[in-house]
Formats: C-alpha cells, sequence, structure tokens
C-alpha cells in the first residue's frame, strides 16, 4: 500500500519506540489519516500507536485538540503555532508520551502568496519536554506532497 521507504521508516519509528517503551499519538490535517495508517500497516503497531485524530476542519482541530480558534485566525491553520498547539493537544487528548502532527497545503488549490501549494508545518511534543514545529516547502503534485509530508513526520518520530 505504502512505497517501500515509507514502510521502513514506519518500521523503524515502531522499533525506536518500542525499545523505549513511548507511545504514539498522531495529529493529521492534509495527510488524512496517511501517517497513521503507515504506522498501522505494519504488523505489531498495536504497541506503539495510541491514537490518531484527523482534523481536517478548523473546527475539528479547536474541538478534537483544544487548539485555540483565537490562534487559527492570528496565524492561519497552516502554521508552526497551529502545528505545535495540534502535537500539544493530541498529547493531552491521549496516553501517548510523543505526538506528531502535521497541517499544510497539499494543492492544488488553497495556496496564497505567503503559503504555496506543498507549505507543510509538522509539529512535534514529548510529554513534560520539548515542543517544537518546522517548516516545509515539498514539491510535486498533492499525491507527492501527501507523502513526502509522512515520509517527513515518520523522519522526526524516528529521532
Amino acid at each position: 500500500m505504502f512505497p517501500e521507504d515509507i514502510q521502513t521508516l514506519a518500521d523503524a519509528v515502531l522499533d525506536a519506540c518500542r525499545d523505549s517503551s513511548v507511545m504514539v499519538a498522531v495529529a493529521e490535517s492534509c495527510t488524512g489519516g496517511l501517517i497513521a495508517g503507515a504506522l498501522t500497516d505494519r504488523a505489531g503497531s498495536s504497541s506503539v500507536v495510541e491514537r490518531g485524530f484527523v482534523t481536517y476542519s478548523n473546527e475539528a482541530k479547536t474541538e478534537m485538540l483544544g487548539v485555540p480558534a483565537e490562534l487559527i485566525q492570528a496565524k492561519g491553520a497552516v502554521s508552526a503555532e497551529v502545528a505545535a498547539a495540534m502535537a500539544v493537544g493530541a498529547l493531552a487528548k491521549s496516553r501517548a508520551g510523543v505526538a506528531v502532527s502535521v497541517t499544510g497545503i497539499a494543492g492544488p488549490g488553497g495556496a496564497t502568496e505567503t503559503k504555496p501549494v506543498g507549505r507543510v508545518y509538522i509539529g512535534l511534543a514529548v510529554r513534560g519536554g520539548e515542543v517544537g514545529a518546522e517548516e516545509y516547502t515539498f514539491p510535486g503534485d498533492r499525491q507527492a506532497v501527501r507523502l513526502a509530508t509522512v515520509r517527513a513526520a515518520l523522519e522526526k518520530l524516528k529521532r
């Protein structure tokens, strides 16, 4: 179902989390559940994947993850601040020790002058530790952007 490199990354994330006894939560917007899908496609993932949130709309980000509507209004749904808040919210609404989040513009529409197609923010929150988000701009069509986002999110979790 997923390309071989994503399967390999998913296995590496699952192994690292198992070795550290850490559960994972994911909060996804532009990938629509693909990160959770890549992880749960692998046998034995139930020992690592605690839960996933597909929060495609702004309302879902607020209702399911507790992202303040004011933050979305001020910074936009596609922003580092919202990505970080999504990851924090996924931790707050789960028993996971680490959460990854993604929000972006996969295209072909939705771009603005300051946020082109391919602009993605990936957030990471560790329970009792770091919280942050990074900006990426991936080339290609909708599928390429979404798969590149999955790869980058898994790489972030692996570290």
